[in-house]
């Protein structure tokens, strides 16, 4: 499997690099190899006075890949101009990469409704999984919120397709994971079914608890953002996942942003899967 590591060499981007154990956590998940990207803004000029931007970016991936390198990685570095999101995407689509990884110091809710974060922009237009590692925030020296990345999974469902999709990244993340929390939240705008939400959560369960995973079940009533934030709080996981809803405007609009307000909102990890892509 080839990760994408997006990074804007900012103190948090290092934080993430330098902690071993999200890199063994990444190898036990069957990452081989990486790329790592930087992205200079479409708006600055290389040929400011004094500014190199990007040979000076390119020197601080070569530190980078050898942290990697070390680790056991292969590793290629990409240095290139642009909106960040969009070429991040692009790489990701060019390599076939199965995952891309982004750090995030998060923003508070004030922050979000004016400013658009590279995370948030990739979690509405990522064609690829997702992983948005949170970092400290408010410190100089920031380090990861969680060393073990997917040792505790919350998994949110509505049991759409899309959901399910999400669901089978467990085929890889269980080689990392011991404990998960699949969580459903009923809102009354949901279709009436033959099947009662907790005996679709135990069906999951049972594929879970056979791969050793011990798993527990929360069925809630009310906004699913609320809900699910709520049962990140009292279940401490490393990651959440979750599944998008596609990245055109128009789906958004219909389909509302569940998974960009978690992205946006969540205290720790998100891994967003987004929908199969139609050949």
């Amino acid at each position: 499997m080839r990760a994408v590591y997006a990074t804007d060499l900012s103190a948090a981007s290092e934080a993430t690099i330098a902690n071993e154990t999200c890199l063994e956590c990444l190898d036990r998940i069957g990452i081989e190899e990486f790329h790592l990207v930087t992205v200079v803004p479409s708006n600055v000029h290389s040929g400011m006075p004094g500014m190199d931007f990007e040979e000076r970016r390119r020197q601080a991936l070569n530190r980078y890949r050898e942290t990697f390198e070390n680790a056991g990685f292969g590793v290629e570095t990409h240095v290139v101009r642009g909106t960040p999101h969009r070429r991040i995407n692009g790489i990701a689509e060019s390599v076939g990469a199965s995952l891309s990884i982004v750090g995030s110091r998060g923003s508070s809710p004030l922050e979000n409704r004016f400013i658009g974060s590279t995370a948030r922009n990739l979690a509405r237009t990522s064609v690829t999984p997702l992983l948005v590692n949170r970092i400290q925030r408010a410190t100089d020296d920031p380090d990861v919120l969680a060393e073990h990345l997917f040792q505790r999974i919350l998994y949110a469902t509505d049991f759409s397709e899309n959901a399910q999709d999400a669901f089978e990244a467990f085929s890889y993340l269980r080689h990392a994971t011991e404990e998960a929390t699949l969580v459903h939240v009923e809102t009354p705008a949901d279709p009436d079914i033959d099947e009662e939400p907790r005996d679709q959560l135990a069906e999951l369960t049972a594929q879970l608890e056979a791969w050793d995973i011990e798993t527990h079940l929360d069925v809630r009533q009310g906004d699913p953002v609320e809900e699910i934030l709520a049962v990140e709080d009292e279940h401490d996981p490393a990651t959440t996942l979750v599944g998008s809803r596609g990245h055109s405007r128009l789906r958004r609009l219909l389909l509302g942003s569940v998974s960009e307000d978690i992205v946006a909102k969540a205290d720790g990890n998100v891994l967003l899967v987004p929908p199969k892509r139609v050949a």
